[in-house]
């Protein structure tokens, strides 16, 4: 008994041990002169491919301060404070202590950070882009709000338990370079492996949050959208050229796949404001785990009109009276780059939630209001409606298998697409 109860002592101080981290002393906030401009500038273009602005600004709020709440399978987090603030923000940080928040997951004072912040991707980036991205984010306006308290399920607020999470999940290392590849490639790799952190919605998680390396880029869940493959499964009609996903990750739309929605159009309306030469990088490195460029002739496109009507009689209905005045043949909308519905990758995919957060909140153009906008359905149809859409337009316009129990899925769509 006494030796049961000494090595749960035992146990208890080595857990308590190996979650804590010390503080870092505080600075004073730099002042404009303690970087140069094109520090700055180059940290400004990092900050863009790292989507900081989108995770860390709320709605209505003012940029960098956090705030912005985060669905998550545990509880809602919410984001931390960017700017400068002393108080509420990281103005007292110093360079590394963000370099340590980033590549290990720890906060100034020594506390353990929830892993929405990616850092199992930012621990890949090297210290100089980290210096960077520092010097943009301390020559923002201060500003004084504070985050909410994260709601999180028992007792996962206890944040010494991310120590044993990292144990598991967190892999320290620059992203290897393979002379086999161009320059483009391998700059690509740095960034989406990085900051970029395609992975994060791109790959699937465990029960544990984590990503699973072992099906890396094989699709994941991001606030409720399917993001999908982004390997040799992905379920494009036509196989993505860099061209295309160049034009695609820069204004929304690929004629020949499909244009940009939920998670992704503040993805593309980051990338539209950063050096075209960054994002044909990416669009290299995430082609070749695709597959590459297509070869031979393109298949033609199906449209099983008759035969999907006949199976879906109330879809079809639906489909002519809310769907078809945009999508259907010689629609005017047809005419202006919209990409058909046969192209569509969220129709292809092998999960509806894409396809049905699509028809419940609508899409809107992701650049200046550039591109197709399509109307959200929430109010007007309800899930088993939705659902009829659903299976009379995957089965007119795709050769895919019928997706299964649509109203219950298009029923956890809506859900999840009202949460926080």
């Amino acid at each position: 008994m006494l030796a049961a109860l000494l090595m749960g002592i035992a146990g208890a101080l080595f857990a308590l041990a190996l979650s804590w981290r010390p503080a870092i002393a505080p600075i004073t906030p730099p002042s404009p002169g303690s970087f140069t401009p094109e520090q700055v500038a180059r940290g400004a273009v990092l900050a863009k491919i790292g989507d900081c602005a989108v995770c860390h600004t709320r709605d209505n709020g003012r940029p960098l301060a956090g705030g912005r709440p985060l669905a998550t399978p545990f509880g809602t987090l919410y984001s931390d404070n960017l700017t400068p603030d002393p108080e509420t923000g990281i103005g007292t940080w110093s360079a590394a202590a963000f370099r340590r928040a980033m590549k290990d997951g720890v906060s100034r004072t020594g506390e353990h950070l929830y892993p929405a912040l990616p850092y199992e991707h930012f621990t890949h980036v090297r210290d100089a882009d980290l210096d960077a991205l520092y010097a943009f984010l301390m020559m923002r306006r201060p500003v004084h709000e504070a985050a909410p308290a994260n709601r999180l399920i028992f007792p996962l607020g206890f944040r010494p338990l991310l120590a044993g999470w990292k144990l598991l999940f967190l892999h320290h290392g620059e992203t290897p370079t393979d002379s086999s590849r161009s320059a483009e490639w391998n700059r690509g790799a740095y960034l989406v492996e990085g900051l970029g952190h395609c992975g994060g919605c791109h790959t699937p998680r465990n029960l544990a949050g984590g990503e699973i390396r072992s099906q890396a880029y094989a699709g994941g869940i991001a606030e409720g959208w399917r993001a999908p493959p982004l390997n040799a499964a992905n379920p494009a009609a036509r196989k993505w050229t860099q061209e295309a996903l160049v034009t695609y990750l820069r204004t929304g739309i690929s004629p020949d796949h499909s244009a940009a929605a939920g998670p992704m159009g503040p993805v593309v309306d980051s990338l539209s404001q950063v050096p075209e030469s960054e994002v044909r990088a990416i669009a290299a490195y995430i082609v070749s785990k695709m597959g590459g460029s297509p070869s031979g002739p393109v298949a033609p496109l199906p449209d099983h009109a008759e035969a999907a009507a006949s199976r879906f009689p109330e879809g079809a209905v639906l489909f002519a009276g809310a769907c078809a005045g945009c999508h259907g043949q010689g629609a005017p909308m047809m005419g202006q780059g919209r990409p058909l519905l046969s192209l569509a990758t969220a129709l292809r995919d092998t999960e509806p939630n894409s396809a049905a957060q699509a028809i419940l909140q609508g899409i809107e153009p992701p650049v200046a209001g550039r591109g197709p906008k399509m109307p959200g359905f929430a109010d007007a149809l309800t899930d088993r409606q939705i659902a009829a859409v659903l299976g009379y337009a995957r089965a007119r316009y795709t050769d895919r298998p019928d997706w299964k129990k649509l109203p219950a899925a298009v029923a956890k769509a809506r859900k999840e697409g009202t949460q926080p």
